[in-house]
């Protein structure tokens, strides 16, 4: 199934344009036959952001895009466009690539405070999901080169481009699973007996279990210096060291004692960000196991937090208002608000060429009071998201997948 904005087939949805495939990257009409000078006369036409995108394709591209002067007259041309002065110096290499990755988060936080954005969704699957993640331009339910699936006592992972499956658990070798995170070759279930439970993604075998609350475990955020996040029905979050299972802290809402639904850590500024039932988001210094900051943005259960890995300004809140929302890190406060078209109907009654894809808008709201006057039944809850580059995906009741694209406004 193809569209004009990307493409479902399997697990998988790529909004690049164009096929990939060994095919094309041996045709002697492929992008990769052009020689080095085409090649910059075509990146010459590029802005800064798309210049740096380019750069993270593929080495090749890399090499010559930080090797010639393209980046150094782009430079060049930005700072005496913003300053007066001509005798400027050209930085070394490593504080251009600085600042160009400053430019584009800079671009990247501008594109969420605009007035709309333009949606693409998808019917992707036939049961919920539970779990969406965006890599190198592809939207996967799961994440990496597999998908994950959970339910109340299984594990079953795909390999992403096969299909095949490479493990499934038993039935009856953990008590009822609530959610899941992972990183290459281990998963780690919480369970409803307060334990985190840890599987050999290709053995099939339960190596630990880390003991993580007297309550059962909401939620799960892993970390690739061995911490896993654990958070409970009773609003606690627990820290547990993922090699030894020894619990390192625990921290817990200073006045919100709700339980907590969703984790994002921040390997960027060492933040934990959490959502709860009651539509708080609340956020820990990992340095001294203390909130920061605590505030309601929802007056309902936020499923879902994240925020683009390199990027310490913004971050992405999804719950069951349907209300895109995307906050300061620093500070909690709400930049913006959008909602999908509230005439949308997510029965794909309203796609004119396939009730499997439609494009459609969303709208920015300027305040909650302008929230209640939307019928419930016109937000879609949100069930998770995941950031790239001025886009989110979202999954919505259950089986429904969106890419939101958005533009920066002049």
């Amino acid at each position: 199934m193809e569209s004009s904005s990307g493409k479902i087939a399997g697990f998988t949805a790529s909004p690049g344009s164009g096929k990939r495939g060994s095919s094309s990257a041996a045709s002697p009409f492929s992008i990769h036959s052009l020689s080095a000078d085409l090649l910059c006369i075509i990146f010459s036409r590029l802005d800064s952001l798309e210049l740096v995108r380019c750069a993270a394709v593929c080495k090749p591209w890399n090499k010559l895009i930080y090797s010639s002067t393209l980046l150094r007259d782009l430079y060049d041309k930005i700072r005496l466009c913003s300053s007066s002065s001509s005798n400027l110096s050209v930085p070394v290499e490593a504080s251009m690539k600085r600042y160009f990755e400053n430019l584009a988060m800079e671009q990247h936080r501008l594109s969420f405070l605009g007035s709309s954005a333009d949606v693409h969704q998808w019917r992707g699957h036939s049961l919920r999901i539970a779990l969406c993640r965006m890599k190198r331009g592809l939207i996967l339910s799961g994440a990496e080169d597999k998908i994950v699936g959970l339910t109340d006592s299984q594990i079953c992972i795909w390999a992403l481009k096969s299909g095949k499956g490479i493990f499934r658990s038993h039935e009856g070798i953990f008590t009822r699973g609530i959610c899941m995170g992972y990183i290459d070759p281990e998963a780690v279930v919480g369970c409803d007996d307060g334990s985190a439970r840890v599987f050999d993604m290709y053995s099939g075998r339960c190596t630990r279990i880390i003991r993580m609350h007297g309550a059962p475990v909401s939620c799960l955020a892993l970390t690739e210096d061995q911490l896993v996040f654990g958070g409970s029905n009773f609003g606690t979050v627990t820290v547990a060291d993922f090699s030894t299972g020894e619990q390192l802290a625990s921290m817990k809402s200073s006045f919100s004692h709700t339980g907590m639904k969703s984790l994002c850590f921040s390997t960027h500024s060492h933040l934990l960000y959490g959502g709860s039932t009651s539509g708080y988001v609340h956020c820990w210094d990992l340095r001294t196991f203390r909130p920061l900051w605590e505030t309601r943005v929802s007056p309902n259960v936020i499923y879902s937090i994240h925020h683009l890995a390199c990027d310490s300004s913004t971050l992405a809140v999804g719950g069951l208002d349907g209300i895109l929302r995307i906050l300061n890190q620093n500070t909690g406060e709400t930049l913006s608000r959008f909602i999908l078209n509230p005439s949308t109907k997510l029965d794909g009654s309203n796609s004119t060429s396939s009730p499997f894809k439609m494009n459609i808008k969303a709208k920015a709201i300027s305040s909650d009071i302008e929230i209640h006057n939307i019928p419930r039944s016109q937000r879609h809850p949100i069930t998770c998201l995941a950031v790239g580059l001025k886009k989110i995906v979202t999954a919505h009741n259950e089986k429904y997948l969106s890419l939101w694209r958005f533009h920066q406004s002049l």
